[in-house]
């Protein structure tokens, strides 16, 4: 359903636009892929007791901004990645130039997304402002900063580049940092996306928030696990780069054991989150479940 939804705000967006740009924007948005960040924006809205429908501007808006993200972070000045979700990456199927300005193009059309959607005036831009700082310097954008200046410390270094204040803090710090921004923002973003179109309350909104807060860690350590422990074939993307890179993982801070122990312990927290909505929660801790067992 989300991705009929996608393709039909592409069909409009996109008319009269350059061919071989909407080829590359729907190579990338409409390739196979879990649509985590929309269902859970759709299930939240449920959830605070809204009409999902209402949220979908905000959930395909969600799925938009993700895409650009993976684009851009497959590029070869950043992860420099050739298979995404099993297929060539963006920059590997068109080019370089291509694929920067396919991601460019989706940010736009995020925020247009959301703008003629079913919200009021009010909760179009609040939803706009979350998101926003969710994908921005402060949350998404800022993490992968991060991430890429912990490559680059290793790779001049081992031992680290001394004198700077990151420099200062404890491992377990600035991994805890980068993907709070990184990975987890977004996902907080999906659910208070979902929250905003039903017109929840503060409480509910907050109630939701630690979930997201929650099953965002969780992502990124089984993600991190992954990395490790899968194969290319399962995963549809190449392992064992992090460790080689010298990326901040939390395998290579805490371990293989004490990793799965921590995404337990966030999904935990997680499904505590959604106790106060009873059965209206299920769904969101089925994939709260699902974050613990995937295998891709």
């Amino acid at each position: 359903m989300v991705d009929m939804h996608l393709k039909q705000r592409l069909d409009r967006f996109c008319e009269s636009a350059p061919k071989r740009l909407v080829q590359a924007v729907e190579y990338s948005l409409l390739s196979p892929g879990k649509r985590l960040r929309p269902v859970l924006c759709l299930m939240a809205c449920e959830t605070a007791q809204g009409d999902f429908q209402q949220a979908m501007g905000n959930a395909c808006a969600l799925e938009m901004i993700h895409c650009y993200s993976l684009i851009h972070d497959d590029l070869p000045a950043m992860d420099d990645d050739d298979l995404r979700r099993g297929r060539p990456t963006c920059h590997r199927q068109f080019d370089e130039a291509t694929a920067i300005l396919a991601g460019d193009a989706l940010q736009p059309m995020a925020f247009e997304s959301i703008l003629e959607g079913a919200l009021s005036p009010s909760a179009m831009v609040e939803s706009c402002k979350t998101l926003a700082w969710a994908a921005g310097i402060q949350g998404m954008v800022g993490g992968q900063m991060d991430d890429l200046l912990e490559e680059n410390r290793a790779q001049m270094h081992p031992s680290g580049l001394s004198g700077s204040q990151v420099d200062q803090e404890s491992p377990e710090n600035r991994l805890g940092s980068i993907h709070r921004r990184k990975t987890g923002a977004m996902i907080e973003a999906s659910v208070l996306l979902g929250a905003i179109a039903a017109g929840a309350t503060t409480e509910c909104r907050s109630a939701l928030g630690r979930y997201g807060r929650g099953i965002g860690i969780a992502f990124q350590i089984v993600d991190d696990l992954l990395d490790v422990e899968s194969t290319c074939e399962k995963t549809g993307k190449a392992t064992g780069k992090d460790a080689a890179r010298g990326k901040l993982t939390f395998p290579g801070v805490y371990g293989i054991a004490q990793s799965r122990q921590m995404a337990k312990h966030w999904v935990a927290e997680s499904l505590a989150a959604l106790e106060p909505f009873g059965k209206r929660a299920e769904g969101l801790g089925q994939i709260a479940k699902y974050i613990l067992e995937r295998h891709s």
